[in-house]
Order: C-alpha cells, then sequence, then structure tokens
C-alpha cells in the first residue's frame, strides 16, 4: 500500500489498495458473526442483538469482495467490457460494508428500550416507543444512506454529487439522533444512580451502549469528513485524483476509522451480549429496590401475522404489541380522543412524541398490581 498518496489511474479505490488487510478483517468478522450467532441461540436474543450478526456477515461478504478487488480486480475502464465485473463488486463492497453502521445504531436503541422496560420508572420515553422512534429515523438515515452509497461508489455515474449529498443529510441526521440517545441514556443513568440502582444488569449495558455509541459516533465524523472535502472522483484524470481529500487518497484511514472501530463494536457485544444481564421476556422488569426481579402475566400476542410483518418491516413503528408492565403505555380502556386535528397530526408526525393520546390506564409500579405475578430475588447484585 503505497505511503506517499499517490493515486493509482484507473483504480476504483483511488489508490493500490492492501491485499493483506482485507483478509484479516474477512477472517476476523466471520469468528464475530459465527460467535453472534451462536450467543442469539444460548441467550435467544436474536430479536435484541440479531443485527449484530446479520452486520457481522454483511461485514464479512464485504471485505470478502475488496479481498477479490484488491487483486489486480480494481482497474476500471469503461472502453474495456471485461473491467464491468470489477465494477460491480467494488459497488456491492462498498454497499455491504457502509449499510451496516446505521443498522447497529438502531441495535443499540433496541438495547436502550430493553433496558427501559427493565427499569421502568426512570424511563424518561415510554419503552414501548423507543424502537418505533428511532427505528423510524434510522429508516430514514439507512434510505438516504443505502442509495447515496451506491450513487458515490459508481466513478462512472453523473449522480456522485448528489450521492454524496445524500450521504451527508444521511450523517448529519445520525449524528443528532446519536446526541438524542446520551441525552436520553444519561438522563436515566443519572435517575438509577440517584436512585441508588447500581445492578450490574442495568449499569453494565448501560456502560456497553456509550462505548458502542462513541464508537460509532467517531465512525461517522470520519464519513462526514471524507464527504465534506474534494470527493469527484474522475477515474482518468491524474490531476483530478491528485486533488481529492487525503482520506480518499490514503487507505489507512478506511482501515483505522471504519474497520478497525466497526470490528471493535461487534467484539465488545460478542464480550458483553446483553443476554448475559438482561432477562429474555418483556415482562421482567426490576422492582424500585433494584435487588428484585418482578414477573408480570405475559399478554399473548393477538396480532395477525400481517400485523407482525408491518411492525418488524417498518421497525416497530406500526402495530405494537401490547406488552403490558410498567414500561409500556398505558393502553386499557379508551376514553373519548378529544385532540384537535392539528393534535393528531402533530402526534404521528414525531412518531408519537407530541400530544399522545390520554387513555384511563395507569402503569403498574406494584407486583400486587399484577395477576398470577411473580417475584424473585437477584443473585450477585
Amino acid at each position: 500500500m503505497p505511503s506517499d498518496g499517490v493515486p493509482v489511474p484507473g483504480s476504483l479505490f483511488v489508490y493500490e489498495a492492501n491485499r493483506g488487510a482485507p483478509v484479516f478483517f474477512t477472517v476476523a468478522f466471520a469468528i464475530s458473526a459465527v460467535a453472534h450467532l451462536w450467543q442469539c441461540f444460548k441467550y435467544g436474543t436474536f430479536r435484541l442483538i440479531g443485527l449484530h450478526a446479520f452486520c457481522a456477515f454483511s461485514f464479512t461478504l464485504g471485505f470478502a469482495l475488496r479481498v477479490y478487488g484488491a487483486n489486480d480486480h480494481y482497474i476500471y475502464d469503461k472502453q474495456d467490457e471485461g473491467h464491468t465485473t470489477n465494477l460491480i463488486v467494488y459497488i456491492l463492497m462498498q454497499v455491504f460494508i457502509q449499510i451496516c453502521p446505521p443498522l447497529l445504531e438502531l441495535s443499540n436503541y433496541h438495547v436502550l428500550g430493553r433496558i427501559f422496560y427493565y427499569v421502568p420508572y426512570f424511563s424518561p420515553l415510554p419503552a414501548n416507543r423507543v424502537l418505533a422512534t428511532f427505528g423510524g429515523l434510522m429508516m430514514i438515515v439507512e434510505a438516504l444512506n443505502s442509495v447515496g452509497v451506491s450513487l458515490v461508489a459508481n466513478p462512472t455515474g453523473s449522480a456522485q454529487g448528489l450521492g454524496g449529498n445524500m450521504i451527508l443529510a444521511a450523517l448529519a441526521l445520525q449524528l443528532s439522533v446519536v446526541a438524542t440517545f446520551f441525552i436520553l441514556s444519561s438522563i436515566f443513568h443519572r435517575r438509577c444512580l440517584r436512585a441508588g440502582i447500581r445492578n450490574r444488569s442495568v449499569i453494565t449495558p448501560l456502560w456497553v451502549l456509550y462505548v458502542s455509541m462513541i464508537l460509532i459516533l467517531v465512525r461517522c465524523i470520519y464519513r462526514l469528513v471524507e464527504h465534506t472535502g474534494a470527493t469527484g472522483i474522475h477515474l482518468s484524470d491524474f490531476e483530478s485524483l491528485k486533488a481529492l481529500t487525503p482520506i480518499l487518497r490514503y487507505e489507512w484511514y478506511f482501515y483505522i476509522f471504519e474497520a478497525t472501530l466497526m470490528f471493535l463494536n461487534s467484539v465488545l457485544w460478542n464480550v458483553w451480549n446483553p443476554g448475559r444481564y438482561l432477562p429474555a421476556k418483556h415482562n421482567v422488569f426490576l422492582s424500585q429496590d433494584g435487588k428484585t426481579e418482578l414477573v408480570s402475566e405475559e399478554i399473548p400476542d393477538r396480532r395477525k401475522f400481517v400485523q407482525k410483518f408491518l411492525y418488524y418491516f417498518t421497525l416497530g413503528i406500526l402495530y405494537r404489541r401490547d406488552r403490558g408492565g410498567p414500561g409500556a403505555e398505558p393502553v386499557g380502556q379508551d376514553i373519548p380522543d378529544s385532540r384537535s386535528v392539528l393534535e393528531k397530526f402533530l402526534n404521528l408526525f414525531p412518531l408519537g412524541l407530541l400530544f399522545r393520546r390520554r387513555r384511563t390506564s395507569r402503569a403498574f409500579t406494584e407486583l400486587g398490581e399484577y395477576p398470577n405475578g411473580e417475584c424473585r430475588n437477584l443473585v450477585g447484585v
């Protein structure tokens, strides 16, 4: 890998790609992916942490394609039809690698919501709205990011500028969502500490979330800086290639701020898998004494197959399951909806954060309010 930043004309990577690094990360992510898959089976956490297994496999595929490209398959000349495969492989490689960070961030929000279910009394946001709120925002991020990456990765296309702007918009929105995460989690963490709750089932996943989000944040900043410089790639114009931002001309930026950070994030969740700390079911939650787990009666899932599909397809925005318990919003007998049309619209537009509908039910706070409830003392508190 050249160290002087001199570009290689015709190279889809801009530089002469390193051959050893993508092999290492292919193997590393493959091992992490298998570990995630095994942990999902062991702890029964496919819904909670399954995205990490998916992303690790996606990284594995992306770096495997990079191995192919780095072995003398990175030169592209549009006049040579034999180079079309090189371009297709390069575009797929970029997509498989760059779609993962927003999904990993979404997985973190899912874990945060699961923590809110476990300690519902101090949650700044109803636990059953965390995935719907952040899921909707991350759907926008992922759509902008995926389309933008595919446009930018094609150096022969005429929409590189549009693709770059879409990626910038996605990164800016992603950064704002990360900031919101830190605000909500810090409020929750502070409330727990004030109440004397220092249970490792709560505190350990929170600290792991902080570290994970910092890794993703640094990666976002790297990508943001990358796309704010000179990014127009013209493979046959050597002078324009030399004028590109250094982040595009030096490969080590990618391997440090993208590959290494995302691999560390994957290993982080391998070591501190939330299934080791959080109960598998939503109806298990922590008492306010911080030492006793309460188990409420689990409400059967009466949703139809289509409703369940739409729930997962929209990342929890539509047809949320009524799980009951103090972590969920009250969903009991309705009272007349007195909201105006404007208030109803404002309730839907920010995914239900404003002007929520009032209902007669209230959140439960004591075990005795649950029929057939149980309780058990935690071990190792």
